[in-house]
């Protein structure tokens, strides 16, 4: 698990509003498309400057594809990435304020203390 690529992930999407909406609508081309043209640019680079082997894994690749927070959470992902993100996604879904993050609560209940690691 590459909890750094993940987290860049979410982080990355997360600011961008034409992102956010591409990874609701279309959330595996969303994540093989930033997998293939964003994993390997440093962040706060120009594009030129970039790596070559950033890669998700399957089990991650999966759980972004299918907007897997809970998943994602086990898999160490920084849990203000995976509430803020998916809060801007799904918020709009609910009628209470606190709709999705109530759901997004609800369903992390299952874990608890000490919670996965989310170091980097």
């Amino acid at each position: 698990m590459s909890r750094y690529l993940v987290n860049k992930f979410l982080f990355t999407v997360d600011r961008d509003p034409e992102l956010v909406e591409r990874y609701r609508n279309d959330p595996q081309g969303t994540v093989a498309w930033w997998e293939a043209e964003r994993a390997n640019v440093i962040l706060n680079c120009t594009p030129r400057e970039a790596g070559t082997w950033l890669k998700f894994d399957d089990v991650e690749r999966r759980a972004l594809a299918a907007h897997d927070y809970p998943k994602l959470f086990e898999l160490g992902a920084h849990p203000f990435l995976t509430l803020t993100l998916f809060t801007a996604m799904f918020q709009r879904d609910y009628d209470d304020p606190l709709g999705f993050r109530l759901e997004y609560a609800h369903r992390l209940k299952r874990f608890s203390l000490p919670y996965p690691d989310i170091t980097t």
